[in-house]
């Protein structure tokens, strides 16, 4: 397989083999899923936490007696059902939400996700995203270059979870420059994972050279 790099101005700038490990992997949504709903749950603090009848204060004494009163029967003023009473049922700070993932059912996922995203053509490769400074206004030139180029329009149109950026290392003037585009996220190519892939809808990859490798190694290891 084979996919067009593009300049940042939009030009063409050459072609790039891409590796069947990477983009051409058959969908797998239950793999996916599994994934997903995996890191989610392990993103999860688990520090809600209520208290319950026994750790509220007060409610030492019985509230009235029991019989002659005309009035239901209680024994005390921490009863859930009473204001300023303990929480019945409710989240506890002890609870754990992490979930195992196999180190290679993730890199799979990884893989897996990539694939269907290059499948559906919204790959886009860019030779490189080189700033002088950062400015939001060359970013935006960017990714509206990028879009008529690549004939994705709503690259640049749309206004939510538009693309993700994947980026060979850091890059501060490149990180300040898309940072103000609440539609867009910049990740390094050795963070990124299944769950940001599926969150934005197109995905932007500066100097695949270094990307691909260092995505290859994640999925080989």
């Amino acid at each position: 397989m084979k996919a067009q790099v593009f300049k940042q101005d939009g030009g063409k700038a050459s072609e790039i083999a891409l590796s069947e490990n990477l983009f051409g992997q058959k969908w797998n949504p239950e793999l996916v899923h599994e994934v997903v709903v995996a890191m989610q749950s392990n993103a999860r603090a688990g520090t809600a936490d209520t208290k319950d009848r026994g750790e509220v204060r007060g409610g030492g004494k019985k509230p009235w007696k029991q019989k002659g009163t005309g009035r239901a029967r209680h024994g005390s003023r921490r009863s859930p059902i009473w204001k300023g009473g303990g929480v019945a049922h409710g989240p506890l700070s002890d609870k754990d939400y992490s979930k195992k993932i196999n180190k290679k059912v993730r890199a799979k996922a990884l893989a897996v996700t990539l694939s269907r995203k290059y499948a559906d053509g919204e790959v886009v490769f860019v030779e490189s995203l080189s700033f002088a400074a950062p400015k939001a206004a060359e970013a935006k030139s960017v990714i509206k270059s990028l879009a008529e180029a690549s004939g994705e329009k709503s690259l640049a149109t749309k206004r939510k979870n538009a693309a993700v950026i994947l980026l060979p290392g850091r890059d501060e003037a490149a990180e300040k420059s898309f940072r103000n585009f609440g539609n867009l996220s910049v990740v390094m190519a050795k963070d990124i994972n299944p769950v940001e892939l599926l969150t934005y809808k197109y995905v932007i990859v500066a100097d695949p050279k270094v990307s691909l490798e260092t995505l290859e190694k994640r999925v080989a290891s």
